[in-house]
């Protein structure tokens, strides 16, 4: 690869996932204005969200986790497929505010997602730790599906699973 789309990579690849990887940290503890578990807990029953800590934990977790590797370059496809998840989920919960942030919408986790689309796609770049160990030799197309598939498939079945809106309407009643 070239220096030039070596470092754009990088420097993706470094922004993305410290953006996620804060954003998790806030749903787990106080740090940056964060609300810890607590605040994250109420919020996402707010949103509609059954499971109560494990809910926020799991989001918490996957986005510090997809974060982390996502800066080192380790394991990008499943980086990937976890931040194109918890942000999917945050698109849809965001939909009902309409398309902008200023007004609580969904334009910022939409281009998350959409940037963790672009590292399954493209990969990480040379100057990552999946190139060092030769991770990269397996990239292939049907990787990058999988991770983008993936992502999205498992953030609406958890949000099938999960919600109260489906749950509230389904025959056998659903308890929140």
């Amino acid at each position: 690869m070239d220096v030039g789309l070596d470092l754009g990579l990088l420097v993706l690849r470094v922004v993305l996932g410290g953006f996620v990887a804060a954003h998790g940290i806030q749903k787990l503890t106080y740090w940056w204005g964060g609300t810890g578990l607590t605040g994250s807990t109420q919020e996402f029953r707010d949103d509609g969200f059954l499971g109560g800590v494990w809910t926020a934990l799991l989001a918490g977790l996957t986005q510090v986790g997809a974060g982390v590797l996502l800066i080192g370059g380790l394991l990008t496809p499943a980086a990937a497929t976890g931040v194109i998840g918890v942000m999917t989920v945050a698109t849809t919960v965001k939909l009902r505010s309409g398309f902008w942030s200023q007004d609580g919408g969904f334009e910022y986790p939409l281009f998350l997602a959409a940037l963790g689309v672009v590292v399954a796609w493209t990969g990480p770049g040379s100057w990552s730790v999946d190139e060092i160990v030769g991770l990269t030799a397996y990239w292939i197309p049907a990787v990058s599906l999988a991770a983008t598939v993936g992502g999205i498939g498992a953030a609406l079945l958890l949000r099938l699973a999960l919600h109260r809106d489906h749950l509230e309407n389904h025959p056998a009643g659903g308890a929140a």
